[in-house]
């Protein structure tokens, strides 16, 4: 099936092949979150971590979840290999800002800059009542304090406007007269873009041409980025799971935003037992995915990602690329080499490879097929390149 193009497959695409998007780069999840939200518990569930969730840190967690696959398992299972590496994904739990957020219009400092290096941003809101454990506004909201965190990010990006439009009118005092048709330009387009934000519109879902997109490519805009909307739920509100994460999706909506509704509590609890045990006990409490397998395959589909794989007799291996890349970007991800000296590519379906029993009979059958350096990737295939050093 073909995948959609949406507005941030079109700044990723941009991004990727005009301004030399980093392949090399495993993806990268920020995790945000008020105070007492649970963020570190949510971390802890997702990597399988064991880092302090009592009390505020201003210490920066950084974790790597394995992405768990059934087509990884089934190829090696086929393979038999040395190793099975699986793709992964990098989640960053990040303390709030010292001044707290709704303090101030808007994210700035240290903290801003944190956040706008990641490629998407997990926002935690609580819904678990523990009378213990206080909420930092008192009283327990959960839509109010996603739309306040959206509200946030909103707000610095109109202070980063700013703040550029302001140096544009300096400009013009100095440009030469060739010059003032680019920053007329440049003026315009980031008025339009802030006329939207103050409209409610997140930068994300503003229609911008490629040339526009090359613009703003640089300013960290948060607006931009991809969102998951995490509702932690305490245990005694998981019956009513499903119509807490219909109440979220109704506020939380956009292109490249998505909500989901978990107990952070028990699925930490979960994620350190032994898998054996932590298999029995969901089957027991009748959960059968777990918090890692939904956030990040959650992750995936926000940030616009894909898998492909290699095999063979040492290794079967995953590897995380973004959706539109063509074979040879991709070969640049097993090795620079091997994206340097790229003649072609034989390419499979997942389906058609497992139909086979292997590569030598896809061969016969000639379902593998020969691609060149332009093929676009589809989720699943596998790829042998055959290249020169």
């Amino acid at each position: 099936m073909k995948q959609q193009i949406t507005i941030y497959d079109q700044i990723c695409f941009t991004i990727k092949y005009e301004l030399a998007f980093d392949l090399e780069k495993v993806m990268e999840i920020g995790i945000i979150g008020l105070p007492r939200s649970g963020k570190t518990t949510i971390f802890n569930a997702v990597t399988k971590g064991s880092r302090a969730v009592a009390g505020y840190s201003s210490k920066l967690n950084v974790g790597v979840a394995k992405v768990p696959d059934e087509r990884l398992t089934a190829l090696a299972n086929m393979y038999r290999p040395r190793r099975v590496v699986p793709a992964e994904v990098t989640y960053t739990d990040l303390p709030p800002p010292p001044e707290g957020f709704g303090q101030t219009r808007g994210i700035s400092g240290e903290y801003l800059n944190a956040i706008q290096s990641v490629d998407a941003l997990l926002i935690a809101v609580r819904a678990f009542a523990n009378s213990s454990v206080s909420h930092v506004d008192e009283m327990i909201d959960p839509i109010r304090d996603a739309e306040n965190m959206l509200m946030e990010m909103t707000f610095s990006d109109i202070d980063l406007l700013d703040r550029r439009l302001a140096r544009i009118q300096e400009g013009f005092k100095k440009a030469k007269v060739q010059d003032r048709g680019d920053l007329q330009r440049e003026q315009d387009l980031l008025l339009r873009i802030k006329e939207s934000l103050n409209s409610g519109v997140a930068l994300r879902d503003q229609q911008l041409a490629s040339d526009e997109i090359r613009r703003i490519s640089g300013f960290g805009f948060l607006s931009i980025k991809p969102l998951i909307v995490v509702m932690n739920i305490g245990e005694e509100q998981l019956e009513e799971s499903e119509a807490l994460e219909n109440q979220l999706g109704d506020v939380v909506t956009g292109q490249h935003v998505r909500s989901t509704v978990m107990c952070a509590q028990l699925e930490m609890e979960l994620a350190q037992m032994d898998p054996q045990d932590e298999q029995e006990f969901r089957k027991d409490l009748g959960t059968i995915e777990s918090s890692l397998h939904r956030i990040v395959r959650v992750s995936y589909d926000v940030v616009g990602r894909i898998s492909f794989f290699t095999v063979g007799e040492d290794e079967v291996r995953a590897w995380e690329i973004p959706r539109r890349t063509v074979a040879q970007q991709a070969a640049g991800k097993i090795h620079t080499e091997v994206q340097r000296g790229f003649i072609r590519a034989e390419v499979i379906s997942y389906e058609n490879l497992v139909k086979c029993g292997g590569l030598g009979e896809a061969r016969k059958l000639g379902l593998l097929r020969q691609e060149g350096k332009d093929y676009v990737l589809e989720d699943g295939e596998i790829m042998h390149v055959l290249f020169n050093i």
